[in-house]
């Protein structure tokens, strides 16, 4: 493997571990605007989503500057996590979870959608389609390195 800098550039998984990067920043802030700016109700599910997603800013910009491709291990774990709650969260908006199961019944329903991007895409639905992009592009990452 060549390495012409000290950033990594050069290596073959740098652009995506960076693109997975910029898709959990921009999770991040899109959260923040939803939350502070739009006011939209945060339920306890949604807030177990965010633990997973903002380290992640921290975790993949460390494995960017130097390249370490290690760090897919590491935020590999935060990803799943996240994608299971997400995909949970949608499985209740959507009801097919039964209602003995769900969570949230004494503050904010978790089940209840207060925003929804053209008529489809509720917060828990982005939430799943992020944490599904950012698997599949640091699956991208690792499959680079083992190559």
């Amino acid at each position: 493997m060549e390495n012409t800098d000290s950033f990594g550039s050069t290596q073959p998984g740098w652009m995506g571990l960076f693109a997975a990067w910029i898709v959990a920043a921009g999770a991040t802030l899109g959260s923040l605007f939803f939350s502070e700016v739009m006011e939209v109700p945060i339920c306890s599910l949604c807030w177990y989503q965010r633990i997973a997603m903002y380290p992640l800013v921290l975790i993949l910009a460390m494995g960017l500057f130097p390249y370490d491709p290690r760090v897919v291990r590491y935020a590999g774990a935060l990803v799943g996590a996240g994608w299971l709650m997400a995909l949970f969260q949608v499985l209740l908006v959507a009801g097919v979870i039964p209602e003995s199961v769900r969570p949230c019944v004494r503050d904010i329903p978790c089940s209840e959608t207060y925003f929804a991007l053209f008529g489809v895409l509720t917060i828990p639905v982005m939430s799943f389609l992020t944490f599904t992009l950012i698997g599949v592009l640091l699956f991208y990452v690792r499959r680079k390195e083992l190559s």
